[in-house]
């Protein structure tokens, strides 16, 4: 297994919409398993693909309190929605040290193949169903802060080029 470099907003190609995954073979194992190896080390409870510059339709996340029962989500789909929303601080992987309150709906019912390749159905409620409908927003190249003000996204841009350009003085 692999660390894998985790993109950074505003980087461009976290907006890239992901292409279905056509075969679970060793190559999307492998992907699955460097993901939450990643996710892990970066103290994550979610990471799509798309946030490791991988445009394919893979999701791996840990809503556990003891981080040690993953999950695998490949061709994601939403199939149920409750019609009651709740809000959520949010933080992710590629936008570091932020957080802000995003309106998603309350519980979900997810199907999905796992790493095995083959499909299942969840359902989901609190922190699994906020982490779920976040990462799939990356697979459809939409980043959190897109659904906070102009002004507070534009803020959070900007010092997210300031933290670039200042690690690449280092």
């Amino acid at each position: 297994m692999a660390q894998l470099t985790i993109l950074r907003y505003p980087d461009p190609r976290l907006h890239t919409v992901a292409r279905p995954v056509a075969v679970v073979d060793e190559r999307i194992r492998r992907l699955v398993d460097d993901m939450l190896e990643t996710m892990y080390a970066a103290d994550g409870v979610g990471l799509a693909a798309t946030q490791v510059d991988v445009h394919e339709q893979v999701i791996v996340m840990d809503t556990s309190p003891t981080h040690d029962q993953p999950r695998v989500l490949i061709n994601p789909e939403i199939v149920e929605r409750s019609d009651d929303k709740s809000f959520a601080d949010e933080g992710c992987l590629s936008v570091p040290a932020i957080y802000d309150r995003v309106e998603r709906h309350a519980r979900v019912k997810v199907r999905a193949l796992g790493r095995d390749g083959e499909p299942y159905e969840f359902e989901a409620e609190g922190l699994t169903a906020v982490c779920v409908q976040h990462e799939m927003d990356h697979l459809l190249g939409k980043v959190f802060v897109e659904y906070l003000s102009p002004f507070k996204r534009e803020r959070i841009r900007s010092k997210m080029l300031k933290k670039v350009r200042e690690e690449q003085r280092v």
